[in-house]
């Protein structure tokens, strides 16, 4: 949906009165120049400075874009600087108010605009991955075709937001969270700069590293931070905003973590790796993150249920039950508490000695299973409780282990393909070096060859 007058003239007196706005608005950078951070996209001949019109058009005109990365990372800003800098038709939606109507209503006014005046439309799409995948087919032709220049921005990792055909058709360039230095001198230009601060406070060493914390990454939230409590340090009449003063008017950094997005893979992947790795304290780290963004504790509990038996297995054979447990707890008592059985569980995983042999073993098996290693049962092993079985061969011959004093008998179990094959290979680490005994003792007394 274009701007109707009222929106225009909204941002027309935004132009001319800025102070109104919130300091993050007014501190975007106008031109790619000022942009800080994600220098990896603004080099010579790079799609964004060809959209902004430092490049050719024609035939080998810039290509639709779609901008991914985290909260705070410049994609709003990209597309406000395309927008200024650009002497192309510029349009905004919103995928969360914007529908399919809103879509072909700026369609069909690119392709107006376009045949009636030569002038090319610049479309920017923000949230895309909100929109369902009926919506997003609806500008497939336009993009195709050219009518509009899309720039698409996202949260979400678009291989799974968005359709394969706008992909296809468009160029992914993935945002970088900024970096301390970079959200520091964000801070400093809006201090200093007219459209900032305008020089009215300072900015103390120990002030500036908490909002740098508090930021995360995000320069909305650095900005928005810093205006919060630059009014407050003025109503006080102060010089400097304080470190109290901050902390007064800034309760806690958000979490930068979305339970809908891939960071909810991205920090559930980073938590059962610190297990495997041992690192208790990381691993507390990432659950304190997941626990702080709302994720379900449900969910939480069953990935150290799998990590119990993928990376721990037999070394430690409590570490499976204890896992249980914890999902057992936390289903029956919820949060706030169940954030101390997910404690309790992890520091356990973390700090048990590690086996993968579980998980390499049924992996091998299933393997040669796919790769049709198989073969007929060994008939002595077949059943033989139905009448006729005994005529076919079927569990003659079979040896029962119960009968022997040792408990094993020495037998062919394997199908003759796979004989000889060993699937489990146990490490010696922690209560695993009892089954190392063990699967070495029980080979040699089947007969098997080690390997």
């Amino acid at each position: 949906m274009e701007p109707d007058l009222f929106t225009a003239a909204a941002e027309e007196r935004q132009e001319k009165d800025p102070a109104g706005s919130p300091l993050a608005v007014r501190m975007r950078p106008r031109t790619l120049d000022e942009v800080v951070g994600q220098q990896h996209l603004l080099k010579p001949g790079s799609p964004l400075r060809r959209l902004v019109g430092e490049g050719g058009g024609g035939p080998a005109g810039p290509s639709s874009v779609i901008l991914w990365g985290p909260p705070g990372t410049g994609k709003t800003t990209l597309a406000y600087v395309v927008s200024k800098a650009t002497n192309k038709r510029f349009v905004e939606l919103s995928a969360i108010t914007a529908g399919v109507k809103e879509v072909r209503a700026v369609i069909d006014g690119a392709r107006r605009a376009s045949g009636g005046f030569g002038k090319e439309t610049v479309l920017f799409l923000d949230e895309i991955h909100r929109f369902s995948k009926a919506q997003q087919d609806s500008l497939l032709p336009a993009v195709e075709n050219r009518w509009v220049t899309l720039i698409a921005a996202t949260t979400e990792n678009p291989y799974f937001s968005v359709i394969s055909p706008l992909l296809s058709r468009s160029l992914l360039l993935t945002l970088e969270p900024l970096t301390d230095d970079d959200v520091r001198g964000l801070l400093r230009r809006a201090l200093t700069d007219e459209r900032g601060l305008r020089g009215a406070l300072t900015l103390p060493e120990d002030t500036e590293d908490h909002l740098l914390r508090i930021a995360g990454g995000d320069a909305r939230r650095a900005l928005t931070a810093l205006e919060a409590a630059a009014g407050a340090a003025l109503d006080k009449g102060e010089p400097e905003i304080g470190l109290t003063t901050l902390e007064e008017t800034v309760d806690r950094a958000a979490v930068t973590y979305d339970r809908g997005g891939d960071q909810h893979y991205d920090v559930a992947s980073a938590l059962i790796k610190s297990i495997r790795g041992s690192d208790v304290d990381a691993a507390l780290h990432y659950l304190a993150r997941m626990i702080e963004a709302g994720e379900d504790p449900r969910f939480i509990a069953r990935r150290l249920v799998i990590s119990a038996s993928e990376d721990i297995g037999l070394a430690d054979p409590n570490a499976l039950p204890i896992a249980v447990a914890a999902a057992q707890a936390v289903a029956m008592i919820g949060f706030p508490e169940a954030a101390l059985t997910l404690s309790h569980a992890t520091i356990a995983l973390a700090l048990a000695p590690k086996s993968n042999s579980a998980t390499t073993a049924i992996g091998a098996a299933m393997e040669d299973v796919r790769r049709g290693l198989a073969g007929p049962v060994p008939p002595h092993l077949r059943d033989g409780h139905y009448k006729g079985a005994a005529k076919l061969g079927h569990a003659q011959g079979y040896v029962y282990p119960h009968d022997l004093p040792e408990g094993i008998a020495a037998q062919q179990y394997a199908p003759d393909a796979l004989r000889e094959r060993t699937y489990y290979r146990p490490t010696r680490h922690g209560a695993e070096t009892r089954y190392a005994d063990a699967v070495e003792w029980t080979r040699n007394h089947l007969g098997r060859k080690q390997s």
